[in-house]
């Protein structure tokens, strides 16, 4: 299930825009899914200063803590082992890199600690919401946000605002239902079709979504094939 949108903008925020640039999605009438050839573990960073130096194309995921974002790369690049999962939230603390090779060329997937900080000191509260927001807001050859939703929930309140923030920030992101296993597949696009209802609330078009499960790799193909359309912004 995905639905594709294309530039959309906030309502409560007018002066917000934000759009979504695409490269051709097929080759000479022939539409190409991207393969990804090879993923390894690059490095982590305690902050957006500390970040590889490059213009190579970036693509990101966040979420609640649990919300399956290491689950969600692992599926991706069909390596179990690549990022480390955990069933206890918040063991995401840095910004972990991963170098993917694909059949499109070299890129990254960048796995960010989630937004729900779990069981932590207000320290690390801080400390997590200015790494995040200084990736978020200052990494120049990001070029799209995966942002995790939880398809057995509600929409949940937290993810509304960060929703929002990235509203305000203008950053081009996309929407991941994931754990669609989880529920019967009535009971997921009724919490999806609530979810985006909820945002048409405040934007006039809804964002790009995809529902997905890593039991069963349902998404895997559109999720590869929409960041294979997505243009380094170094190169727009």
């Amino acid at each position: 299930m995905a639905v594709i949108a294309g530039s959309w903008r906030s309502v409560r925020y007018s002066s917000v825009q934000v759009c979504f640039t695409f490269a051709p999605p097929c080759r000479d009438g022939v539409c190409v899914i991207m393969e990804i050839k090879e993923a390894k573990y690059l490095t982590s960073c305690p902050s957006v200063d500390d970040c590889p130096q490059t213009i190579r194309t970036e693509v990101a995921f966040i979420g609640r803590s649990n919300v399956g974002k290491s689950s969600l790369i692992n599926m991706l690049c069909n390596n179990s082992r690549l990022a480390k999962t955990s069933g206890i939230p918040g063991k995401t603390r840095l910004i972990n890199y991963f170098e993917i090779k694909t059949s499109e060329g070299l890129l990254y997937f960048v796995d960010l600690p989630g937004y729900g900080f779990a069981k932590v000191s207000q320290s690390d509260r801080r400390r997590w919401q200015q790494m995040i927001e200084g990736y978020l807001r200052k990494r120049k050859n990001l070029a799209n946000l995966f942002v995790l939703i939880d398809s057995r929930h509600l929409p949940q309140q937290i993810d509304l605002e960060f929703i929002g923030k990235l509203g305000k920030w203008q950053l081009p992101f996309t929407l991941v239902f994931t754990k669609s296993d989880k529920n019967k597949p009535a009971l997921v696009e009724k919490h999806v079709n609530i979810f985006m209802e909820a945002l048409r609330q405040d934007w006039e078009k809804p964002p790009v979504f995809f529902v997905s499960s890593i039991v069963n790799k349902s998404g895997r193909s559109e999720i590869l094939n929409y960041i294979s359309r997505i243009k380094n912004p170094y190169k727009i």
